[in-house]
């Protein structure tokens, strides 16, 4: 610190620093000590906003330039704040290593399969004559499928599958899998389906290991009005 060119001080002469000219120097010192430990690149609290100012995103304070923010980082706050963050984040990673440790000795690993094959399948055009409602009816064969195994189904938008290519929002896909095969895949209209009781249904008979699947369309009212309070379908009379 230059001492004799303070103002009010004789050339040669020492003088007493004020309280400001000893905070600068200060911080002057926590930057140069800073700059030799810390890389602001790879500083994941440094942030720059779109003023021009820094940000400490652990302390919250914002700086005017990047001295400031040096000198902050050697300030008792922030390294406060770093061994709270440390401390924290040792807890969380013992607690998370706990679960993770219970779920592996609860969990049986499920062993990888090989596929043989896609079943042998049947499909069936329907109408139901009260509700003249447009369906399909599948009926898969899995006689080589896993003891206590059930198909599972789900349907899929175009915008999900990755075989057609560009996706066609006309369409939609009804997926069937069952170990050890391969997973079907059905192209359909892209229709709302009538997910209501006795509309859609699975059965999966364990004897003839036949698995049925049961699709029904809504009509273009029901499509047109589903949302509409008031306008909603009722079931048939019978």
């Amino acid at each position: 610190m230059d001492y004799q060119n303070r103002a009010g001080s004789k050339f040669g002469g020492g003088g007493v620093a004020s309280h400001s000219a000893t905070n600068a120097d200060r911080r002057e010192r926590l930057r140069k000590l800073a700059l030799e430990t810390i890389d602001l690149d790879k500083d994941p609290y440094f942030f720059k906003n779109h003023v021009g100012s820094f940000e400490c995103r652990l302390c919250l304070t914002v700086h005017q330039n990047d001295g400031s923010y040096l000198a902050h980082t050697q300030g008792r706050k922030h390294q406060t704040n770093l061994a709270r963050r440390a401390a924290r984040e040792q807890k969380e990673g013992r607690a998370q290593d706990q679960n993770m440790l219970g779920v592996n000795m609860g969990v049986q690993v499920r062993r990888n399969m090989v596929k043989i094959g896609r079943p042998g399948y049947k499909i069936t055009k329907t109408r139901d004559p009260l509700t003249r409602q447009h369906g399909l009816l599948f009926q898969l064969q899995y006689p080589e499928i896993t003891p206590s195994i059930t198909p599972r189904v789900r349907f899929m938008s175009a915008f999900e599958q990755k075989v057609d290519d560009p996706p066609d929002k006309n369409y939609q896909y009804l997926l069937v899998a069952a170990e050890p095969y391969e997973t079907c895949g059905f192209k359909l209209q892209a229709r709302e389906i009538d997910r209501r009781e006795g509309r859609f249904w699975t059965w999966f008979d364990e004897d003839s290991k036949e698995f049925y699947i049961q699709v029904l369309f809504k009509t273009e009212r029901e499509e047109r009005y589903s949302g509409v309070p008031g306008m909603a379908p009722t079931a048939p009379r019978r």
